[in-house]
């Protein structure tokens, strides 16, 4: 387990009350962390990963306001810097990704190209 000294990414304040709520889901497993990360995909080339998941050796491991989290070490160079916020309007409703790394991103705001 590697701890970051530096966090690499920010959640805000509406990002945090968002995934606070969802770990009081009863399908909520106390042993997994938020992931955040990148997998290939999307109409820009990459796509964006927040999701509940168990650790791996990969990951660096970091805390956000109670919130446990880890990244795979490889995803850093895409998203350090970057901001999580949740949008909860009337025509957008959830998670938005705001990455500084991103060269191009697609319009519906979950895909980007560095």
């Amino acid at each position: 387990m590697e701890l970051v000294t530096s966090i690499p990414v920010t959640l805000t304040t509406g990002a945090i009350s968002a995934i606070k709520k969802l770990r009081e889901e009863p399908s909520f497993n106390p042993e997994q962390q938020l992931r955040i990360g990148v997998k290939g995909g999307g109409c820009s080339g990459m796509t964006y990963v927040l999701e509940f998941d168990f650790a791996t050796d990969k990951d660096l491991h970091f805390n956000i306001d109670g919130i446990s989290c880890v990244m795979e070490k490889s995803h850093e160079i895409y998203l350090h810097g970057m901001q999580v916020d949740w949008q909860d309007g009337l025509q957008n409703r959830g998670f938005t990704f705001t990455n500084p790394n991103a060269s191009n991103t697609c319009g519906c705001g979950t895909s980007f190209a560095v």
